[in-house]
């Protein structure tokens, strides 16, 4: 054993080693990065070579950031996460790229992401949500944007805390007049029209189930803000209601109008398109889709007659009382609207309104000015 030892195991061990740091050193010469995370032997070839590999050129950790390379990016991770602090020059880079994308986003891109995120989505938030990484976003989308920009969407954020705020209070109301309670779980997102786009209100029948929800909470804000008149917004309102099938009761996740509509097979069997329109009194278009979702989509909650994918105005509907599913909680999505025309529309025009003021601005303060010296002082004021 000590011959072994002093004669072979330490020349081995040493000589070992030096071949795979000449091995490494070879491999980030002729391979990419991705190739030679493949190739891994943890110590010699990651610890050691950890800045020329994420700095490599054409295929190092920014490159596979700016190209989108998920599946590289992911075996990046899992290797280095296991080096002391080896993730730390990654989340270096990573950031910066995030900066870096910030700063050559145009207007129309952002708002195109955060603003229907915000409105769709935060409107509809849990009460406990976190504001202050709402705000963190927004402090940094101020610095890249501009305090013009950013002032609606802070807006919004500052609404729906007072919206929760609202809500508790309702609750609270609720609680000291039992006698109110609409019987159901109910919550209101109160917002202001000055920071949220606009949206079609239609007047929508509700069913009985829902009546006393509105009627309720219009008490209920009537003691607070008598001079304010509140418009429903349907189109943005969830509900979860329990369907009672022959295998199992099931909980829905749906739309207020998807929601609306199954509550009329309470009270009927068998409907018609134009029994429901005129019940619900909806515009054929909202009509049509609600109907595709719950007829002809994933889940088919209603049966219609006759059995193909278009819904027309001769179409009757019943409830398909045999529908099953494994999951005892599932959401019924409506067919996606694309909103992109009107996204555009709505920054055209809010461009239009910042540059006729920055015109009015720039000539009150200079009275005369040529046509070319006033584009230029333009657009450097509004960029």
């Amino acid at each position: 054993m000590e011959y072994y030892e002093n004669d072979f195991e330490d020349a081995m061990l040493k000589d070992t080693a030096a071949y795979y740091s000449r091995k490494a050193s070879s491999w980030t010469v002729e391979d990419s990065c991705p190739d030679y995370m493949l190739k891994k032997v943890q110590n010699e070839l990651l610890v050691v070579y950890t800045n020329q590999l994420l700095e490599k050129e054409h295929s190092g950790c920014r490159v596979l950031l700016k190209d989108n390379k998920v599946e590289d990016l992911s075996r990046m991770y899992r290797l280095f996460h296991r080096i002391p602090k080896g993730l730390e020059p990654i989340s270096n880079m990573f950031n910066m790229s995030l900066l870096k994308a910030w700063s050559w986003c145009n207007k129309l891109k952002i708002r195109q992401i955060a603003r229907p995120k915000v409105q769709a989505q935060e409107s509809r938030s849990a009460p406990g949500a976190n504001d202050d990484h709402e705000r963190l976003i927004l402090t940094k989308l101020k610095q890249q944007c501009g305090g013009q920009f950013t002032s609606k969407m802070e807006g919004m954020v500052t609404d729906l805390t007072l919206a929760r705020k609202n809500q508790n209070h309702f609750q609270e109301y609720l609680s000291n007049n039992p006698t109110a309670s609409p019987g159901i779980d109910l919550t209101v997102t109160v917002l202001t029209t000055r920071f949220w786009p606009s949206y079609k209100s239609f007047d929508l029948c509700l069913p009985v189930e829902m009546v006393k929800c509105v009627e309720v909470f219009k008490e209920f804000y009537q003691t607070k803000m008598k001079h304010r008149k509140l418009t429903w917004i349907y189109s943005l309102g969830t509900c979860n209601i329990n369907g009672k099938f022959d295998s199992k009761t099931i909980e829905l996740i749906l739309g207020t109008y998807q929601a609306a509509t199954l509550l009329l097979f309470n009270s009927s069997d068998r409907l018609s398109y134009s029994e429901i329109k005129s019940q619900l009194n909806l515009a054929d278009d909202d009509l049509v889709r609600l109907l595709q979702s719950l007829s002809c989509a994933k889940y088919k909650i209603l049966i219609k007659e006759p059995s193909n994918r278009i819904v027309s105005s001769s179409d009757h509907f019943e409830f398909n009382s045999k529908f099953t599913d494994r999951m005892r909680r599932i959401r019924v999505p409506l067919p996606p609207v694309d909103e992109r025309k009107k996204v555009v529309e709505d920054v055209d025009k809010d461009r239009r309104y910042a540059i006729d003021a920055c015109i009015v601005r720039i000539m009150k303060s200079r009275k005369v000015l040529p046509h070319q010296q006033l584009v230029l002082e333009c657009v450097e004021q509004l960029s």
